[in-house]
């Protein structure tokens, strides 16, 4: 059984308790100034909805389809990486949650656990996010795990040319050495579009490219052959200073011209903010925050729970904004709308500890 949290700021402060302060920062912070991850937050809270009246919303349907998948509300699992700091289980865990709820798992390279063993925690689908750390032999026997391991996806984060400077885990402590990052290293950094090329061909799976930022990324990637643009900027956590992941969709959405599906991530929290994301043309979005706040919370329970608490939000948006599916969503149903609280990262939840339990 779920355990009783009523809303999803319980659910983070039950995770407070329950993390050690260098998973904390690791989950929380973003990088140097965290203006970017502020922004994803200030993002959702500038746009304000449109609702109409006298429509019967007596039943809502939540469903869409991501490709092949089928789920239950627009909203999947991000690749997270060190699920396990969160919890024993991590990734186990996540993939059992995604299964039970009914939702798609993106299993990072580095969740913790062997990606292997996630993907056969569940007879689910599963896409697997690769990020390269060797060369082409590495690539290519990489690629081979992803495939006998029944991985049905693959994704390539492409906005990890170097590491960030994150300075919460830098500062306080981590389980890495001071400074230190696996992910610098000459062939992250080399990727290019003929790389991904030859990496999509080899992996033959339904493709996504995680880390487009940019309209003109976007027409590059739908020319290239991708199947999923993923809108995203590692929730702040990469390049500092950039626009909110929200505030780049309308312009992505309209460069893709409906040849590829569209997935965002970065600052998604609330039931609204995935509303708002599929008004403006994404077809899901993805958690990372919030699925590691569920972990934390309780592992697979806790993580059920989270998405339970986060499909009533959306459910309930959508009954008062007078739209009975995901597919009526639309741009008129959302303005320009003025912020009235500072964003950081607990700003979401109007009963967090002032001191947001940093």
């Amino acid at each position: 059984m779920s355990p009783e949290f009523l809303s999803n700021d319980e659910v983070i402060q039950q995770a407070r308790r329950n993390m050690a302060q260098p998973a904390w920062d690791y989950l929380v912070g973003g990088s140097e100034s965290e203006t970017t991850m502020r922004r994803n937050r200030l993002g959702f809270d500038s746009l304000a909805f449109r609702p109409r009246v006298l429509v019967d919303v007596s039943n809502i349907d939540l469903t869409t389809t991501l490709l092949d998948h089928n789920l239950r509300m627009p909203v999947i699992l991000a690749p997270v990486g060190g699920l396990i700091r969160f919890n024993p289980d991590g990734g186990i865990a996540a993939a059992q949650a995604a299964s039970e709820f009914g939702t798609l798992q993106a299993v990072s390279q580095v969740a913790g656990h062997r990606p292997a063993d996630i993907a056969a925690a569940t007879s689910d689908p599963k896409v697997f996010q690769l990020y390269v750390h060797g060369d082409w032999e590495w690539i290519a026997a990489a690629l081979d795990d992803v495939k006998s391991a029944g991985f049905r996806g693959l994704c390539l984060t492409v906005d990890s040319a170097r590491s960030s400077r994150r300075e919460r885990p830098m500062i306080h402590g981590s389980s890495q050495p001071r400074g230190s990052s696996p992910f610098d290293g000459p062939d992250q950094a080399a990727l290019t579009w003929d790389t991904m090329d030859r990496i999509r061909d080899y992996a033959n799976l339904p493709f996504y490219l995680k880390g487009i930022a940019t309209a003109e990324d976007a027409k590059l990637a739908v020319e290239h052959g991708v199947d999923v643009i993923w809108v995203s900027n590692h929730g702040g956590r990469q390049l500092d200073q950039g626009q909110s992941t929200i505030e780049m969709l309308p312009k992505i959405v309209e460069a893709v011209g409906g040849k590829a599906q569209i997935v965002l991530d970065g600052g998604v929290v609330r039931g609204a903010d995935v509303v708002k994301a599929i008004a403006l043309g994404a077809d899901a979005v993805a958690i990372g925050k919030l699925q590691g706040w569920g972990l934390g919370a309780g592992g697979k329970e806790g993580l059920l729970k989270t998405l339970e608490i986060l499909e009533d939000e959306v459910l309930r948006v959508m009954a008062l904004l007078g739209v009975p599916s995901m597919d009526r969503l639309d741009p008129t149903y959302v303005t320009e709308g003025q912020p009235v609280t500072q964003p950081h990262e607990m700003s979401a939840w109007v009963n967090m500890p002032e001191d947001r339990i940093l």
